[in-house]
């Protein structure tokens, strides 16, 4: 996948936001936070300003220019377990199918299905298109003859991390390069 590097200020101003040690706090989605929390995090003394864009914002006493990169003060360690959340199971499975890797229409299945006292946990839910959901029904995998394309487990930040860096935006502002790694197009 390819994205292109843009020297204009994206919409809205946002600034990639960095853990203390110069990483993004997440890949997919993004950290960008709007131009407004940034301003309110310098003046609370929680960032350091890291990278600015050429536009300056005032007050009748102020003025400043607006950040695009940021790096917290105080490291956010990355190590706890991740949510259990839609979005974070599709990121962990790819956003596909775990049965016919389609990308379309995208659900959630229980593995042991709930009236046979399967669980709502990552180690038994996984995503399914609706079409493999439904003809999957009320069965195991095994029942259903539909075999699943990965073992179900609970992912770690780490991973998802790495998953999240398959997914890049399609632009990206130049002041943002050395801090993320993806394979980019250079804009003309």
């Amino acid at each position: 996948m390819t994205m292109q590097v843009i020297s204009r200020p994206p919409s809205g101003w946002p600034a990639l936001v960095l853990n203390a040690d110069y990483r993004p706090l997440s890949y997919y989605p993004l950290s960008l936070w709007p131009w407004q929390e940034v301003i309110k995090a310098v003046f609370l003394d929680r960032v350091d300003v890291i990278s600015t864009y050429d536009h300056v914002v005032r007050s009748p006493s102020f003025e400043m220019q607006l950040p695009s990169v940021v790096a917290l003060k105080h490291y956010v360690a990355q190590d706890r377990s991740p949510a259990f959340t839609r979005f974070n199971l599709f990121l962990r499975d790819g956003f596909a199918c775990q049965y016919c890797g389609s990308p379309d229409d995208l659900t959630f299945d229980h593995v042991l299905p709930r009236s046979k006292g399967g669980r709502t946990s990552w180690e038994n839910i996984v995503t399914a298109c609706a079409p493999c959901n439904l003809s999957k029904g009320g069965r195991t995998p095994k029942e259903a003859h539909m075999a699943l394309n990965r073992s179900v487990r609970r992912p770690t930040m780490y991973e998802l991390q790495e998953q999240g860096r398959r997914f890049p935006p399609g632009h990206l502002h130049e002041s943002w390069l050395d801090y993320l790694y993806w394979d980019i197009e250079l804009e003309a």
